[in-house]
């Protein structure tokens, strides 16, 4: 599952995850399915018990619930925003506790100089409090601006593209291992 976390008006986010979707799709590994949280529109945290419980009073939530679930492996497209990561992200992550665990989650970030990283360090630590495995290999595009054309489309360089495949690989070989964990084989 591919998440795009922007929800502002004239984002970036979507041209870079049309980007590393086409990404996705050539590498194969994955059946890509993409969530773009100005679509999926959840409210601010409305469950009046804990995730961990999964005790889901809104169809929203079970909605959530039931995709997350249903997914094997995450690649959160996201802008940095004040040196940190947007609140949607945030919230889309925090309305669900099991349904993440023993999965791997890629970051592709994006924005000035410093490419979004700060913003994807401080992510982490939320996507490993919720058991998601968070490779070091990461796609992380400086000056995004820059690569945008005239069409709304971005121009990846090649770093940008071997580091998506590095991803990739890496999220594969993460999900087999995790799998066991998932499937409560591990002893």
């Amino acid at each position: 599952m591919m998440i795009v976390a922007s929800t502002r008006p004239g984002r970036v986010g979507l041209p870079v995850s049309k980007w590393f979707g086409t990404c996705v799709e050539q590498h194969g590994a994955f059946e890509l399915e993409v969530v773009d949280l100005l679509e999926l529109n959840l409210p601010f945290m409305d469950e009046p018990k804990h995730p961990r419980f999964a005790d889901y009073q809104h169809q929203h939530t079970k909605d959530w619930s039931s995709r997350v679930d249903a997914a094997d492996a995450f690649a959160i497209v996201m802008p940095e925003y004040n040196y940190g990561f947007n609140a949607p992200i945030k919230n889309a992550i925090d309305f669900l506790y099991r349904e993440w665990h023993y999965k791997p989650a890629g970051l592709v970030s994006y924005g000035g100089i410093a490419a979004g990283t700060r913003a994807a360090q401080m992510l982490k630590q939320v996507l490993t409090t919720v058991k998601l495995t968070v490779p070091s290999e990461a796609v992380a595009i400086p000056f995004v601006a820059k690569l945008l054309n005239d069409d709304g489309t971005i121009e990846p360089n090649d770093s940008m593209q071997r580091s998506a495949f590095a991803l990739l690989d890496e999220l594969v070989r993460l999900d087999r291992v995790l799998l066991t964990l998932r499937n409560g084989d591990a002893s």
